[in-house]
């Protein structure tokens, strides 16, 4: 690196490097997610990444972008959806009958004392 130039283009050439790892990593993470996509396909394309890398992410881009996005789409829905459905069966909110339900058991089995569980019932209640 003797001159800023050549540090420039040093950092030119690692961010397209990076920028290319990047987009082979989607199109192999697509290729794999995509169902009608039969095997033999799939193995094509792959040999075809390995030996002639730049041409082929540029063909599978072009003929098959708009499955692409819509596979990704598919898949964030599908992510959201099941992160929705977990965080609503966690927060949900037990009714004040339940939480003073659930304190009498734990008074009755000997678990808390009976300060314990005017505390709970207490704070159930407000």
């Amino acid at each position: 690196m003797d001159t800023f130039w050549d540090f420039f283009w040093y950092l030119v050439w690692i961010f397209l490097f990076v920028a290319y790892l990047m987009v082979l990593f989607q199109i192999l993470t697509d290729m794999f997610r995509d169902r009608e996509l039969s095997g033999w396909w799939k193995a094509v394309w792959v040999v075809f990444l390995i030996f002639v890398p730049l041409i082929t992410a540029l063909i599978y881009l072009i003929a098959r972008g708009r499955g692409m996005s819509e596979r990704q789409l598919a898949a964030v829905k599908s992510a959201k959806a099941d992160t929705d459905a977990y965080i609503q069966s966690v927060a949900q909110q037990a009714s004040p009958a339940e939480h003073i339900a659930s304190a009498k058991q734990l008074l009755d089995a000997g678990t808390i004392t009976p300060e314990e569980f005017e505390r709970l019932k207490a704070k159930a209640l407000s």
